[in-house]
């Protein structure tokens, strides 16, 4: 009965042992392998995830270079003006208070009106800058949903292919704190983006 009883455990241990050694050894191919779990699929040990650089994308991207430079262009013309005309009420105030302080003026109703002039003259001022001023921001804003939508409908069009579960963006490092750079599909995008635009 002893004997039984040990050698019972004996193949028992021997089953264990080889248990052990099938899992152990297993492992190492299981993870060299493609490893499905529903609709989701590693291959080669590598997540179907990406992320794209927004910083450097539109550093590189042809449209928002190009919208960027049409901003800055629409900036210094707004300035020029603006310039151009407090350059205009400069001189008439200082022409206004040459003739104030010689008693040019023929009386002091006309002193006032021209007083009043250059005053109405100077708001005029004020509002054509906050008008200028808000329609810079405004053209700013359309940029960046025209540059947004072009971008999202061209990565629905790039993920056609279910290559990629999950496409973030990483702005400035914000987004990610740290990923390997085979996830980053930054140059790919922004090469593609650039030869749609050369065909328009």
């Amino acid at each position: 009965m002893k004997n039984v009883s040990l050698i019972l455990n004996a193949i028992l241990a021997i089953a264990v042992v080889i248990l052990f050694v099938l899992v152990l050894g297993n492992k190492s191919t299981i993870e060299n392998k493609q490893v499905i779990s529903g609709n989701d699929t590693v291959r080669g040990g590598k997540l179907p995830i990406a992320y794209i650089n927004i910083d450097s994308l539109l550093l590189n991207y042809t449209l928002a270079k190009e919208s960027n430079e049409s901003l800055i262009k629409k900036q210094e013309e707004s300035r020029l003006t603006i310039n151009s005309n407090a350059r205009t009420l400069q001189t008439e105030m200082a022409e206004f208070q040459r003739k104030l302080e010689n008693n040019a003026f023929l009386s002091r109703e006309r002193a006032e009106q021209e007083q009043l002039r250059l005053q109405k003259k100077q708001q005029e001022l004020q509002q054509l800058d906050g008008k200028l001023s808000q329609q810079l921001v405004q053209i700013q804003q359309k940029m960046s949903e025209e540059l947004r939508d072009t971008i999202n409908k061209f990565m629905k069009e790039y993920n056609k292919d279910k290559k990629y579960q999950m496409i973030i963006s990483n702005t400035s490092n914000d987004n990610i704190l740290y990923a390997d750079k085979s996830y980053d599909i930054t140059a790919e995008v922004t090469k593609i983006l650039n030869e749609r635009c050369k065909k328009k």
